[in-house]
């Protein structure tokens, strides 16, 4: 059966956003393991600014022919497709398998695996911690984790991709240093990396390199600092206040017969490997409609001070020419014009995914597949319609 928390109805007109805690201290306003849950933040209810009938429809009928072109029902396809605009739902569509062998399809409340898109969950919870002044991000990671190996590597280099080290993955591919019969864990990779010296691959804050050992390590530091296990403080600093009730972190040691099947294209399926016991890089389990409320959250002004949202936006790799770029947990596209655009494409196994967040215009797309296809990653394009922004409608099959 495919693994479903008790399902939320998203309303157009009232969407959740997360407050500040009142008039509790910003150093105390966090939870220790011991505290209850509402002592984190609180809700209020969020009114979406209008949308113009006319201005809506005619994006509504341009997203659902863009969607057809791609995800036609003769495609075969599976998919979780949503766009909004300041709140409100334009277009949203599902279809396709969970689980193909049960017959389980995929609705509003399915939630499937986001792959990569959760390097940017990932990173709120952190920054959180930060604006919290439970850490900093110039703090050196080693101060916090005392067995970390690297010294000179700091927060913010583990959120930009800028620390400089090897992937796990392809470290523990090495079948002398990890047997890929045992799941490999996050601290597993801390005690790798110790046990077999694994040397930085390029020295600390000098060049942009995404890893994935980046996020995994974020993932203990939240563990280390809340005093929870990664999932449990998702649930409570992000999942729980942001009402995500499909959201969830997979565990590998029990959810494997209850989540959403991961398919090659041709629906065979997916196995799961050494490396499903990781996360913070990967993990998350969600829906659009879960990440419409999250998008939300971070557009609002309470969810972070104005001056981490400043830095989790802005680029910080200029060592090489390009327009790529990334942020604290979002890849970002500069423009000569000064135009930013935000999102995070992902893929696991057989899962790909792609959130778009046109910050300035209060857009929100989201597409996640559970049957392997690079189609997710098109929605950018949908960007043309609601600003200045070098993307064709067109689609090449």
């Amino acid at each position: 059966m495919t693994f479903l928390y008790k399902p939320t109805l998203l309303l157009f007109s009232t969407l959740l956003i997360v407050t500040s805690c009142g008039k509790k201290d910003k150093k105390n306003s966090f939870f220790t393991a011991d505290e209850p849950v509402d002592t984190f933040v609180k809700f209020t209810a969020f009114a979406p600014e209008k949308v113009k009938p006319k201005q809506l429809n005619h994006k509504k009928n341009k997203i659902e022919h863009f969607y057809n072109k791609i995800w036609s029902p003769k495609s075969n396809s599976t998919i979780s497709f949503l766009v909004a605009e300041k709140g409100k739902i334009i277009f949203e569509d599902y279809q396709g398998f969970s689980n193909k062998k049960e017959d389980e399809k995929i609705t509003k409340n399915t939630a499937l695996h986001v792959a990569s898109v959760s390097k940017v969950i990932t990173a709120a919870a952190i920054l959180k911690l930060v604006d919290a002044e439970k850490i900093t991000l110039d703090q050196e990671v080693r101060t916090i984790l005392k067995d970390f190996p690297y010294a000179d590597i700091t927060v913010e280099n583990l959120l930009n991709h800028r620390s400089g080290m090897q992937n796990y993955a392809y470290v523990v591919d090495d079948r002398k240093i990890w047997n890929h019969r045992n799941t490999l864990t996050n601290q597993d990779i801390l005690d790798v990396f110790n046990k077999n010296k694994t040397k930085l691959a390029s020295k600390p804050n000098t060049r942009f390199a995404y890893c994935n050992t980046n996020y995994a390590v974020l993932a203990l530091i939240i563990e280390k600092i809340t005093g929870l296990p990664y999932p449990q403080a998702m649930e409570r600093m992000i999942f729980k206040p942001l009402d995500m009730t499909n959201t969830f972190v997979f565990d590998v040691t029990k959810d494997k017969e209850l989540v959403s099947v991961s398919y090659k294209n041709n629906y065979q399926i997916v196995p799961y490997d050494y490396l499903d016991g990781i996360y913070g890089d990967k993990n998350i389990y969600s829906t659009p409609r879960d990440l419409l409320k999250f998008d939300l959250a971070t557009q609002g002004p309470d969810f972070l001070s104005k001056a981490l949202v400043e830095k989790m936006t802005k680029g910080y790799s200029y060592e090489s020419k390009g327009i790529r770029n990334y942020g604290l947990g979002l890849r970002i596209i500069e423009w000569e014009s000064g135009e930013r655009f935000y999102y995070h494409n992902g893929w696991w196994h057989g899962n790909t995914s792609s959130y778009v967040s046109l910050k300035k215009e209060g857009v929100t797309m989201i597409a996640i597949s559970n049957k392997y296809s690079p189609k997710p990653y098109e929605i950018r394009k949908l960007s043309a319609l609601f600003g200045d922004y070098p993307f064709t409608l067109d689609h090449k099959d």
